[in-house]
C-alpha cells in the first residue's frame, strides 16, 4: 500500500481547516448556497435530494484496515450507520449534517483519506484493477502509475476547471477489470519488443451520449506518461465545449472533430512538452515506489490440506468456486466480498461490517482491502490455508453471498431514493430482481450475467455496458424502465441495444426473468454464457419474450 508522508498529512489538515471556515460562513449566511457550491464541490460535497452527501476518494481502490475503520467511524458517528461504495472505487455518505462535515473530514484526514476532486470539473479519482499487485495475468502493479497520476493531477492549476469532469482508468492485466474503454482516458500497460508502455484510449464515457473509447496511441513509453496525459488534457481544456453541459465531455470533442484530427492536435502539443519537466526518470518513479509497502508473502504451497478438507462442505465449495481467484504467489488467493446480499441495497456496507472487514484484513489479508467498480470489496492477498476460517467469518457478517458475477450481483446507482437528478428508484428494482433469483442453484445454472441499473440518463449504474442494462425514465410522473441487451465493459467493450419501449415498474422484474429464461432455453450448452447467446441470437427472441404479456 502507499504510505503517506508528512507533506500529505499537513496538506489534508490544512484543507480541512479551510473547509471548516467555508462551512461556518455558509451556516452564518455570509456565503449563499450559490457561492458555497463551488467550494463544497472541490471537497466532494454534493447537495442531494434530502441532505448533503460526502463522496470520499479511495485512490485506486486501496484501503488499509485503519482507513476502513475510519470510514466505519464516520458512518456510525455522522451518518446513519452505513456507506455506499460506488462504481469508481469511492464511498458515499448520504446523510451527514453540513455543520458536522468538517469534523468528519478531519477524522478521515488523520488516516490519509479525503473528498478532494471527487466532484467538480476536474480530474477525478484514477481507478484501476482491484486485483492489482495480486493477479497472475498482470504485467506489473498499475497502482504505481495511478499514484503518479494522483500526485500530478491533484490541484493541478491548469485542470481544476475543465469543461466537465474527467475520469482516468488504468490496467496492466490481460483481462480488463477496470472498464478502461468507458473512461475519458483509459490506459493499458502492455509489452512490445521487450519494453513496457501504455496503450492510450481516449473519449470513452456513458451518460446521455455514450461512446466507447478509441486508441490514439498504441504504445507510449512509460517515461512519457504524464507529458502525454498533459497534452490530452490541454487539448481538451482549450477546445472542449463550454457552451453546452451535454456536449462538454471529451468524448463529444473526439466525436465532433474526428479521431484523426484529435490525435493530430494531441501529438502536436505533446511534441512541444514531451522531454520537459514531466518526463519520468527512474529516480522519480523509484521515489513513488518507495512509498508502497509490498506484502512479504509467506512461502506456501498451493492447495493445502486444510483447504482440500474444507472443500468437502458443499456450501464452502460453492463460495470458493464463486468468490476465490488465483493469486500470483503460491499458496495464496484473491477473495471477493459480495456487497450484494439477496434483497439488500447493492454496494452498501454497515459500520459494523466495515469494522469487521478491517479486522479480518489485518488478521488474514496482509492488511489490505480493495474496492471494485462492481461495488464489491476484495481481499487481494489471502493465504489459501486460511480460506475456510475466513469464509465462516465473512458469512457471519453477511458478505459471503456466493453471487459474484451472477445475476444478483447487480450494479446500481442510488436512484431517486437519494439523487435529485434521478427519474426513478434503482435500489428497490435491484432488490426485487435479486430476490427473484435468490435460488443459488438457479443463479449458478444461469452463470455469468452482469445486470446494471441506472435511475436516469447520467448512467451512474453503467447500464450501457451491462449484459442486461436497465434505465429508469419518467413518463407522466410514473416510473418506467427501458431494457438494453448486449453491453460489455471489458477490452471488447460495446454498448447495449434497446429492445423496445419502456416498461412500468410493476412489470420490469417479470420482463428480466423472461429474458433470462429465454437464454436458458436457447443456449447451445451450459458453457455458452448469456452475453455469447445474445451475440449469436440477436435481440429478437429476447424482445419477443420480454414483451409477451403486453
Amino acid at each position: 500500500m502507499y504510505v503517506h508522508d508528512e507533506f500529505d498529512r499537513a496538506f489534508l489538515a490544512e484543507r480541512v481547516e479551510d473547509f471548516r471556515d467555508q462551512v461556518a460562513r455558509r451556516l452564518s449566511g455570509t456565503l449563499s448556497e450559490e457561492e458555497f457550491k463551488p467550494l463544497r464541490l472541490m471537497n466532494g460535497v454534493y447537495l442531494q435530494l434530502h441532505a448533503y452527501m460526502l463522496r470520499v476518494c479511495i485512490p485506486y481502490g486501496t484501503l488499509s484496515g485503519t482507513q476502513l475503520r475510519a470510514l466505519a467511524a464516520v458512518a456510525r458517528k455522522y451518518d446513519r450507520g452505513y456507506g455506499h461504495f460506488t462504481t469508481r472505487q469511492n464511498i458515499q455518505f448520504n446523510w451527514i449534517k453540513l455543520a458536522e462535515l468538517p469534523d468528519a473530514m478531519a477524522e478521515l484526514a488523520k488516516v490519509g483519506i479525503h473528498g478532494i476532486q471527487t466532484s467538480g470539473n476536474c480530474i477525478r479519482n484514477t481507478t484501476t484493477d482491484p486485483w492489482a499487485g495480486a493477479a497472475p495475468d498482470e504485467i506489473e502493479d498499475p497502482r504505481l502509475y495511478a499514484e503518479i497520476i494522483r500526485q500530478w493531477s491533484t490541484l493541478h492549476p491548469e485542470f481544476t476547471f475543465l469543461p466537465r469532469k474527467f475520469k482516468i482508468a488504468i490496467t496492466a492485466a490481460r483481462h480488463d477489470r477496470a472498464a478502461i474503454k468507458v473512461h475519458d482516458i483509459g490506459l493499458r500497460l502492455h509489452r512490445r519488443d521487450g519494453k513496457t508502455g501504455f496503450e492510450v484510449i481516449v473519449g470513452g464515457g456513458l451518460g446521455r451520449s455514450p461512446f466507447i473509447g478509441k486508441t490514439i496511441r498504441d504504445f507510449l513509453p512509460k517515461e512519457h506518461l504524464l507529458s502525454y496525459l498533459e497534452a490530452v488534457l490541454r487539448t481538451y481544456n482549450l477546445e472542449g465545449r463550454r457552451d453546452n453541459i451535454y456536449k462538454a465531455r471529451i468524448k463529444i470533442q473526439v466525436h465532433e472533430i474526428g479521431l484523426e484530427e484529435f490525435t493530430r492536435r494531441v501529438e502536436a502539443e505533446w511534441e512541444a512538452i514531451r522531454d520537459g519537466a514531466l518526463k519520468l526518470d527512474a529516480a522519480a518513479v523509484d521515489q513513488v515506489r518507495a512509498h508502497f509497502a509490498t506484502p512479504d508473502f509467506e512461502p506456501l504451497d498451493n492447495d493445502p490440506a486444510a483447504l482440500a478438507a474444507a472443500l468437502e462442505d458443499p456450501a464452502f465449495a460453492r463460495w470458493h468456486a464463486n468468490a476465490v481467484a488465483p493469486h500470483k504467489a503460491p499458496g495464496h488467493a484473491i477473495v471477493t466480498l459480495s456487497l450484494k446480499p439477496i434483497g439488500g441495497p447493492p454496494g452498501d456496507a454497515t459500520a459494523d461490517q466495515m469494522d469487521a472487514i478491517a479486522d479480518l484484513a489485518e488478521r488474514y489479508a496482509y492488511g489490505e482491502v480493495r474496492v471494485a467498480h462492481e461495488q464489491n470489496l476484495t481481499f487481494p492477498h489471502m493465504r489459501q490455508k486460511d480460506l475456510p476460517e475466513l469464509w465462516a467469518k465473512l458469512d457471519g457478517i453477511g458478505v459471503a453471498t456466493p453471487n459474484v458475477g451472477l445475476v444478483s450481483d447487480i450494479i446500481s446507482c442510488p436512484g431517486l431514493d437519494y439523487c435529485s437528478l434521478a427519474n426513478t428508484r434503482s435500489i428497490p428494482i435491484a432488490q426485487a430482481i435479486s430476490e427473484r433469483f435468490s435460488d443459488g442453484a438457479r443463479a449458478a445454472e444461469i452463470g455469468r450475467l452482469h445486470l446494471n441499473i441506472s435511475g436516469c440518463i447520467n448512467a451512474c449504474g453503467h447500464h450501457h455496458i451491462g449484459h442486461i442494462g436497465i434505465l429508469g425514465v419518467d413518463k407522466k410522473d410514473e416510473e418506467f424502465f427501458q431494457i438494453a441487451l448486449g453491453g460489455k465493459g471489458n477490452f471488447k467493450a460495446r454498448l447495449g441495444e434497446l429492445i423496445g419501449p419502456a416498461i412500468p415498474q410493476s412489470e420490469i422484474v417479470d420482463a428480466v426473468e423472461r429474458i433470462v429464461d429465454t437464454y436458458l432455453e436457447l443456449r447451445t450448452s451450459p458453457s455458452e454464457t448469456f452475453i455469447a447467446a445474445v451475440e449469436r441470437l440477436g435481440l429478437d427472441p429476447f424482445k419477443e419474450r420480454a414483451y409477451a404479456s403486453r
